[in-house]
């Protein structure tokens, strides 16, 4: 597993399934989705590469609101597999990321299900994952809470979206660091 400090050169964002339907039932859900747009202005201002999937959205329907609107641009696969990396247009898209990215930052719901089989899938894959632990949720605190736990014991980095922002940032004074910071700031209102 990868074990040096992370860059924006050596990262991809992929969002899991924070559509409307979905989130109205999580744990949080409104946290979620603020800590899932603090990374796609993250990942924007960073050149950070995005992959977005839906779970079956015909019947779950789109992202919620503030998610949607950042990702019009995104690749976006819809898939019926929990596991993302079990989809061919997902596995696909991951397949052509550059070789520097090792390391994929995952974010979305539910952090025991469709995060947890893509985090295995992924690293099945040879890449390394951090999952933000302030970006995921289940529709109950336990599954949650034994889902970052279980994927822990996986090799799976876990941590809060700050942590990552500011390693990936490494020091202040950057223009990065400015266009990011009111974002933050915001957040901790």
């Amino acid at each position: 597993m990868n074990k040096r400090m992370l860059t924006p050169e050596n990262v991809c964002l992929q969002i899991v399934d924070v559509q409307q339907s979905l989130m109205a039932k999580i744990h949080e859900s409104e946290k979620v989705a603020g800590t899932v747009e603090l990374m796609l202005h993250c990942a924007g201002i960073f050149g950070i590469p995005i992959v977005a999937n839906t779970q079956y959205k015909k019947g779950l329907g789109p992202y919620v609101p503030n998610v949607e609107a950042l990702v019009a641009d995104v690749p976006q696969f819809d898939k019926v597999e929990f596991n993302a990396l079990a989809n061919r247009e997902t596995a696909a898209f991951i397949d052509t990321l550059p070789a520097r990215i090792g390391t994929i930052v995952l974010v979305g719901v539910e952090t025991h299900i469709c995060i947890y089989q893509t985090a295995m899938g992924l690293l099945e894959k040879g890449k390394a994952v951090w999952v933000v632990s302030d970006g995921v949720s289940s529709r109950n605190f336990d599954d949650h809470r034994d889902g970052l736990a279980r994927l822990q014991a996986e090799g799976v980095a876990v941590g809060p979206a700050e942590m990552l922002i500011y390693e990936l940032l490494g020091k202040a004074g950057t223009p990065e660091f400015k266009k990011i910071l009111p974002y933050i700031i915001a957040r901790n209102e």
